[in-house]
């Protein structure tokens, strides 16, 4: 699917902590998954577990935070988490 923004723009929405362009009018992507992602889990001092809780209780649909270590795989409508490092699955 990609990596960080590349992931991210598949999803329904990144949410506003992601949005960094003056002109966009909220945080809705293309949608073509029903979950949403919070990347570099802990890679970045903004980036922590308690920055992801956050921004999963606003997010309204199914995410997960991932960090440098995990992948989302994708195939004929099955999600898979992919991962030798850290993540959270979010419920919406």
């Amino acid at each position: 699917m990609g990596v960080s923004a590349g992931s991210m723009v598949m999803t329904p929405r990144i949410g506003a902590d992601f949005v960094e362009w003056l002109s966009a009018p909220d945080d809705r992507t293309l949608g073509v998954v029903d979950f949403s992602i919070f990347p570099h889990l802990d890679a970045f001092p903004q980036k922590t577990v308690a920055d992801a809780n956050r921004w999963a209780a606003d997010i309204g649909v199914p995410s997960d935070a991932i960090d440098e270590q995990t992948a989302i795989k994708v195939a004929d409508g099955s999600v898979e988490v992919v991962s030798e490092g850290q993540w959270t699955k979010f419920e919406s």
